[in-house]
């Protein structure tokens, strides 16, 4: 598509500014970029402060914890070894050798007794949500398993997605920690830590200097602050949830942290959208030319693994842990109650903004959201930093933002 109007734009500037102008019950701040196949920023703007109570403007440099928009990436390193040969997305005995944590994990029952799985964990499985890994802000009974110590997936250790599965491998769909341990599969193949890896392989071919699990100290310098809406809808300042990584920093200190492929990045959002850039353009960068992936590559991660679930994200995910997210009914509701499906690492869905049916996308568990239609040649990101999960305000947003550009993709 080409550059938008000079009216969606401001009405785009409009809108994000308006969402961040209520200083105690509005978004604290935001960064929105919205990029096309060859990499041009459509709209790239910064709205609000750094934190609740900060003066500090957020500025386009601002740099996010992004959670689990870090799963997308991820599944694009996993990929490339797939393309070479080194891993395979339907070989469980592999998985297994590889990852011996796999080959023993046993499977919650309800009355919270653990039976052994009937069937091995592929690397399709964990990509996909389908290995019976689950978390236990998403899942109750997950919980409520390893009390009094329980688990804190953010912890930087691997003791917390050292869990239970929540049921046996390929007869359901639960969101999880399977892509923390398709990361740990890719670091033992590779001898790379996984932070590593994408550094060589992904980051540095696009040129992206502002993306890394163990953000630098320029990055952290330009940290947007963390913040919880309270349930009048107020905002607090909140300590940051995944603070290992921020606060190691010596090459020994690092390596006793896990990785985390699920959620374990730091980003400056435009930097983002050029890995977006770079799926609409079908694996190839627009800007360096760097091919990452191969384009038969970038149409399986956009197709629909999981047929035989069409309704996996209206089964509901409860607040089980209330203090990181709100409860969810429909993970994005699409008229009509069409199928919905879900890609190599990611969730596949039209909707009522005009985005097409094949839109890949996702979000991040301090109300990030990105989505990236490769038919229509346009992606975009909306990153803020409140807890918890699922923030209307930002949900607003980020369907205002969408709908604003598709209308004028219509005109």
């Amino acid at each position: 598509m080409g550059k938008l109007s000079a009216a969606t734009v401001k009405s785009l500037q409009q809108v994000t500014d308006e969402s961040c102008a209520d200083r105690e019950n509005g978004i604290p701040g935001v960064n929105v970029v919205v990029v096309d196949k060859g990499g041009e920023e459509l709209f790239a703007h910064a709205a609000g402060h750094r934190g609740v109570g900060s003066s500090e403007p957020i500025t386009l440099d601002s740099i996010f914890w992004i959670a689990s928009c870090t799963k997308m990436i991820t599944g694009i390193a996993c990929m490339q070894l797939v393309e070479q040969g080194k891993l395979a997305l339907d070989d469980s005995a592999q998985v297994e050798k590889i990852c011996p944590e796999l080959k023993a994990v046993g499977v919650l029952q309800d009355d919270g007794t653990i039976v052994e799985k009937k069937r091995g964990i592929t690397l399709r499985m964990l990509l996909t949500h389908t290995a019976g890994f689950g978390y236990t802000f998403f899942n109750t009974k997950l919980r409520d398993y390893n009390k009094p110590i329980g688990y804190d997936e953010f912890s930087g250790h691997i003791y917390d997605i050292t869990q239970p599965l929540v049921h046996q491998p390929g007869e359901g769909w639960q969101y999880g920690v399977g892509i923390d341990w398709a990361g740990i599969l890719l670091e033992r193949v590779t001898g790379l830590s996984l932070n590593d890896y994408m550094k060589k392989h992904i980051f540095e071919p696009l040129g992206i200097e502002n993306i890394s699990m163990f953000p630098t100290e320029s990055m952290k310098a330009h940290l947007a602050h963390m913040q919880f809406r309270n349930p009048d809808g107020t905002l607090s300042p909140y300590d940051h949830p995944h603070r290992r990584p921020l606060i190691v920093t010596t090459e020994e200190e690092k390596k006793g942290v896990l990785n985390s492929g699920g959620a374990g990045c730091f980003a400056k959002p435009r930097e983002y959208a050029q890995i977006l850039a770079t799926l609409l353009n079908d694996g190839k960068s627009p800007k360096t030319g760097a091919q990452i992936l191969q384009k038969a590559t970038v149409d399986e991660m956009f197709r629909n693994q999981i047929p035989q679930f069409p309704d996996f994200g209206r089964q509901g995910i409860p607040d089980a842990k209330n203090w990181l997210t709100n409860p969810v009914p429909d993970i994005y509701p699409i008229p009509d109650n069409k199928p919905q499906g879900w890609g190599l690492t990611f969730m596949i869905s039209g909707g009522p903004s005009g985005r097409s049916a094949s839109t890949g996308w996702w979000a991040g568990l301090c109300n990030c959201w990105w989505w990236c239609d490769r038919e229509k040649g346009v992606a975009g990101i909306v990153t803020t930093q409140i807890l918890p999960f699922v923030d209307v305000k930002v949900l607003n947003l980020w369907a205002n933002v969408e709908t604003a550009v598709y209308n004028e993709l219509r005109q």
